[in-house]
């Protein structure tokens, strides 16, 4: 019986012990577990805090890297800033210096155009007066067929004064021709019938001058264009310059080359690539490449004195200009010339 309670209770003993043992195991893994948890932790905040520390030292870099590149751009900028107000200065300066040397090349036109019926006027008025005085002496000698002859010279002198005033009288029409090609208002006109019209009136003139003046007027209009806005009196106003300029081509090529020649003036108008196309063209002398260059400035021409101001084409242009057109020139010398005027279809 003694034996039997010792070691009942030496059980208990080891029983409590293995508890112990067991609990104390538990603890300790507990604790172990714990402390790699508080290491983790404090591994991960540390990882944190350096992945912060490397965000905040990259984001100095690119604030310090946007810094530099907006201080780059703004200098840029200033120094693209700088070169454009030179450029523009640079264009102002040619632009005054192109309207001077216009100025110039008008002013010179205009001196030259006016001069030379001056000068005519001018000589024979000093001729005239002598002949006036020789008449006076010849009335007092009373030379009947002497004071004829002069009085003949002295009207004939007359009319060549009268002529010369007439044309210095053109001239001056021609610039306030020119210095008003933007007035009217623009109407919706048949520009088929408008070139017909222009053609005609044209034809008519030159046959008035010399009525063994004969050409052939073709037209090919192309009665899809229907009625554009122009400004009538303007446009009609370029045809008859264009109209002009071509009778004039084919009345001087019949001069030189002569019956065998025949004169052709034509017009034609079409629509072609969204535009609308009006062509004037005749087969006669042609211009040179030299002089193609120049027929639209003021005062230019290559008629002889007296038929001709220089100013039909240039007026032309500006009104074409005006109308927002274009107005071009293609030439064979030799064969002929057309001037192609090319408008906007929604014009």
């Amino acid at each position: 019986m003694q034996l039997l309670e010792i070691s009942l209770e030496y059980r208990v003993i080891v029983g409590i012990s293995a508890m112990v043992l067991l609990f104390t195991g538990f603890l300790i893994i507990f604790v172990i577990s714990q402390r790699k948890k508080l290491q983790y932790h404090k591994d991960l905040h540390s990882l944190h805090e350096e992945q912060e520390q490397y965000l905040m030292q990259q984001n100095m870099l690119l604030e310090q890297r946007v810094e530099e590149r907006t201080t780059e751009l703004l200098f840029q900028k200033n120094e693209l800033q700088k070169s454009l107000n030179e450029l523009n200065r640079a264009q102002l300066q040619l632009i005054q210096k192109e309207k001077m040397a216009s100025l110039g090349e008008l002013t010179a036109g205009i001196a030259h155009e006016i001069q030379n019926p001056l000068n005519f006027v001018n000589n024979f008025s000093d001729v005239t007066i002598e002949l006036i005085d020789e008449l006076f002496e010849d009335l007092k000698k009373n030379d009947r067929k002497e004071t004829i002859a002069v009085a003949d010279d002295i009207k004939q002198n007359l009319e060549k004064i009268n002529h010369h005033g007439k044309r210095a009288d053109s001239i001056v029409k021609g610039m306030l021709e020119h210095s008003r090609v933007d007035t009217g208002q623009k109407e919706l006109t048949d520009i088929n019938k408008l070139a017909a019209e222009s053609m005609r009136l044209s034809y008519a003139n030159f046959f008035a001058k010399d009525n063994t003046f004969t050409a052939s007027c073709e037209t090919f209009f192309d009665d899809n264009i229907g009625k554009i806005p122009v400004v009538p009196p303007a446009i009609k106003r370029v045809f008859f310059n264009l109209f002009n300029n071509a009778f004039y081509a084919v009345k001087e090529k019949k001069n030189r080359v002569g019956e065998s020649y025949k004169p052709v003036v034509a017009v034609t108008t079409k629509k072609e690539n969204n535009n609308i196309l009006i062509i004037v063209s005749d087969n006669g002398a042609g211009i040179s490449p030299q002089i193609l260059q120049k027929i639209f400035q003021p005062f230019f021409t290559t008629k002889p004195a007296g038929e001709g101001t220089g100013l039909g084409l240039s007026l032309s242009y500006d009104i074409m200009k005006a109308h927002e057109w274009e107005i071009t020139v293609e030439s064979v010398e030799g064969e002929g010339t057309a001037f192609m005027i090319t408008l906007p279809e929604q014009a």
